[in-house]
């Protein structure tokens, strides 16, 4: 479906909107590698002993966590393959990538974070702490982000693309963003012939 040069789709977006899932779906459908700092981190996290909420308080003060996972972007960048980044910084160390933005009400995050087998280090007693825990983690990542890069990672004119996952079906997220991805994928001539 697409050849020519490698393409990069950088993707980011709150707990919970379908991050992962659409990763899943983006590298088959473009034949692309996958990378993910969440799972840096959870591995990190996992080694240390602490969740993943003790592991972003830990790295507002200690700049060498997000070093370590901000150290693979320069490799990246490199790639000659089609690949598929799913990162909070990801659209700014590859700035010529495909950005995308993923939101979700936050209630419907939590649900989906509690359900989710994979985030036992992620575990909740209640939808409300898993609310609470979510947006103390977005907030820490926020201000550590203005901070150390100064960029603010829910600005959306930092991206390309932005979805509400909130009331959509994975295929639903799946057919808006492919559509995108073509649509940026055509030559600049053909764009223009269009518009004719």
């Amino acid at each position: 479906m697409f050849k020519s040069k490698p393409f990069i789709v950088t993707l980011t977006g709150d707990l919970g909107s379908g991050k992962s899932s659409l990763s899943k779906l983006l590298c088959a459908s473009l034949k692309a590698e996958y990378y993910s700092t969440g799972f840096a981190q959870r591995a990190i996290a996992d080694k240390m002993g602490i969740s993943t909420l003790e592991l972003n308080k830990l790295a507002d003060t200690d700049s060498s966590i997000d070093d370590k996972i901000d150290g693979v972007f320069k490799d990246l960048a490199q790639t000659k393959t089609n690949l598929v980044v799913d990162s909070r910084m990801a659209w700014h160390f590859l700035p010529r990538s495909f950005k995308i933005r993923l939101k979700v009400n936050p209630f419907i995050a939590a649900e989906r974070v509690m359900k989710d087998d994979k985030r036992q280090s992620e575990a909740y007693d209640s939808v409300e702490q898993a609310v609470d825990m979510i947006e103390q983690r977005k907030k820490s990542e926020r201000e550590r982000f203005l901070r150390y890069y100064n960029v603010d990672i829910y600005d959306d004119s930092n991206y390309d693309l932005i979805i509400d996952t909130s009331g959509k079906t994975m295929d639903q997220v799946f057919k808006k963003v492919l559509a995108a991805i073509e649509e940026a994928r055509q030559p600049l001539w053909t764009k223009l012939l269009k518009r004719k």
